[in-house]
């Protein structure tokens, strides 16, 4: 669930690097509360995150990614370790990016699952689509999700500073089955944010279109979901930094 990135910080990251950066590469950070799509992963709580990525001159890279999580207030320690892959390319000017996420948490998340994405970009402008291509039934209280079962889709848009700092402009939409049962949302949701990031440390302003009742209403199993805030304003700020292996 991707600052990591978020999915979508992540498909933003790719698009914007391509050969130009060494073949394999590291990443380390930490923040105040981890966001995926507008909503915590961590009950608000801070998290460590860190990764490794290998990209090659053809376009291709893949990699994998780690943070802690928590999906419940009495959780102790969950984590999340994603691995990708994806092909990146530019033609005319414009940026595309075809990606497989594969989401790995232990069981007190409920599911593993992968998501297909496609995003395209052109000047400081890009957007994104990203599908539900599998689940682990086996690891939720039953459902069978499907192909399509969830979608997000994002526009992005970078403002560069002359100070070096750039701020960037996000709106998402996600919607769909397996959504309602991962996120514990109870209703489509849109999500927007604010930030501003300067030589690895970042700022966001973050919420979204769902109620004081959407994180926990009518959902038994997640009695205690009120901790995440999803009807909240949050603010985030966090530090990140890359470098060569």
């Amino acid at each position: 669930m991707k600052t990591k990135l978020t999915s979508l910080a992540l498909a933003g990251l790719l698009m914007s690097s391509g050969a130009t950066y060494a073949e394999w590469s590291a990443n380390v950070g930490v923040t105040n509360n981890y966001l995926w799509r507008g909503l915590t992963q961590s009950i608000n709580e801070p998290a460590i995150q860190g990764g490794i990525d290998y990209a090659s001159d053809s376009g291709f890279y893949l990699g994998t990614w780690a943070s802690n999580v928590s999906y419940d207030s009495d959780d102790a320690y969950s984590y999340e370790h994603d691995m990708y892959f994806g092909y990146a390319w530019e033609a005319g000017g414009v940026s595309y990016d075809l990606s497989y996420l594969y989401f790995n948490y232990d069981e007190n998340a409920g599911y593993d699952f992968g998501e297909v994405t496609a995003a395209i970009g052109y000047g400081n402008f890009s957007a994104s689509i990203s599908l539900l291509t599998n689940a682990e039934p086996d690891e939720g209280p039953g459902e069978d999700f499907g192909f399509a079962k969830a979608s997000y889709t994002s526009l992005d848009y970078a403002i560069p500073l002359d100070s070096g700092a750039e701020i960037g402009l996000h709106a998402g939409f996600h919607e769909g089955d397996f959504m309602y049962s991962f996120n514990g949302a109870t209703d489509d949701y849109w999500d927007y944010n604010i930030s501003i990031a300067k030589d690895g440390f970042f700022a966001m302003v973050s919420m979204t279109t769902l109620g004081d009742d959407d994180d926990n209403d009518g959902i038994e199993d997640y009695a205690s979901m009120s901790a995440r805030d999803n009807d909240e304003v949050k603010f985030v700020v966090g530090w990140s930094t890359d470098f060569e292996l």
